[in-house]
């Protein structure tokens, strides 16, 4: 399951609530960013 987060007030925002109203439940803004993951370091030799 994909997540959002609200750019105004941080709220994470399932995908499915998305699908039904483009609205953040929280404050009502509709910009919305995907959170990125943080990339893993490999060591090499």
């Amino acid at each position: 399951m994909v997540s959002y987060k609200c750019l105004d007030c941080g709220e994470k925002i399932k995908d499915d609530i998305i699908q039904k109203r483009f609205i953040c439940p929280k404050c009502g803004s509709r910009i919305f960013f995907k959170p990125r993951n943080k990339p893993k370091i490999v060591k090499t030799d």
